[in-house]
């Protein structure tokens, strides 16, 4: 089936451009529930997976963390300092500091934490949190924490187990951005496993996960990021943004997973796509709500002001 279009670029009162994609909502059985486009297409899960990776290793680790410590493993975090903060506590944890982090040295997301810092460093990476997570994991299990990104280190063929149970068999595996194995699977399926995910007792370590990220939403990405914005406006929803125009969420109390998936990979029609999906299933009662609304339409901007706006207009057909 062919994407189709969910988020129109309007400047000027004109439409400049228009990004295709689809969207796939699931129950925690498995069941195509309703989408758009291409529900059951096949793309790399990419940071979507955060949660799963982390309920995988926070079970390996067997010793209790505070909710901003596994918040902070489910994050795409911007790099700020509280950020940063809990990543070093789970390092120190294991008795490691952040030269044991194989994270790509990268800046911070967050453009005010980025110039405080002097030079780009693997803690600053997005995906610190949830490598420091697996590193902890690693040292509490003896694995060997050098080699833990390897698809065939021990700590990545139990996060191969846990996909296989909570999404079912990868069609294909590849190497991640922050260089772990990143794992593909059809949109509905990643719907799926965040039905799975919000769903009590459903997958081992899940439940830990949901209640740190509801509890501690800005550790899970940050000032001005879409997952934060969410969570804290609507308690009942986790979020995770992948890449390339990925995003999951899934519904607690209603054990329904959502995930979009922008063809042409923008992250700036991943989100108000997201937001629309949400509102056609009664989960966002208000998109123009304080929190939401600038993730609901984006501004488009021109000579620094807003001159046009983002717009989700598409359906949600039931399947």
């Amino acid at each position: 089936m062919p994407a189709v279009p969910l988020v129109r670029v309007v400047r000027s009162g004109f439409e400049e451009a228009v990004h295709l994609g689809s969207v796939a909502v699931s129950d925690a059985d498995g069941r195509l529930l309703a989408g758009a486009g291409d529900p059951r297409g096949v793309t790399f899960a990419r940071s979507s997976m955060k949660p799963l990776q982390a309920a995988v290793s926070f079970t390996l680790t067997g010793e209790e963390l505070d909710d901003e410590e596994v918040a902070v493993m489910c994050a795409s975090h911007n790099g700020e300092p509280r950020h940063l903060e809990r990543v070093r506590s789970l390092l120190g944890r294991a008795g490691l500091g952040v030269e044991a982090l194989r994270t790509p040295p990268s800046w911070p997301l967050d453009q005010a934490s980025a110039s405080a810092v002097e030079a780009p460093r693997p803690e600053y990476h997005n995906c610190s949190g949830k490598h420091a997570g697996m590193l902890l994991a690693c040292v509490r299990r003896g694995f060997d924490p050098e080699t833990y990104r390897e698809p065939e280190h021990p700590l990545q063929v139990a996060v191969l187990g846990a996909v296989r149970a909570a999404a079912g068999e990868p069609r294909a595996v590849g190497v991640d951005g922050c260089g772990v194995p990143v794992h593909a699977l059809p949109l509905s399926s990643m719907a799926a496993m965040y039905a799975r995910l919000v769903t009590p007792d459903a997958v081992p370590g899940a439940d830990r996960a949901v209640v740190a990220m509801r509890a501690a939403p800005y550790l899970v990405g940050g000032r001005d990021r879409l997952c934060t914005a969410v969570m804290e406006a609507v308690p009942e929803v986790v979020v995770k943004v992948g890449a390339e125009g990925l995003v999951c969420a899934g519904v607690v109390g209603r054990g329904i997973g959502v995930a979009v998936k922008v063809q042409d990979g923008a992250a700036r029609a991943a989100e108000p796509a997201l937001v629309r999906a949400l509102t056609l299933l009664g989960v966002v009662g208000d998109p123009e709500a304080p929190g939401v609304a600038r993730f609901a339409r984006p501004p488009v901007l021109g000579g620094g002001r807003p001159v046009g706006e983002l717009v989700a207009g598409f359906d949600l057909p039931t399947s």
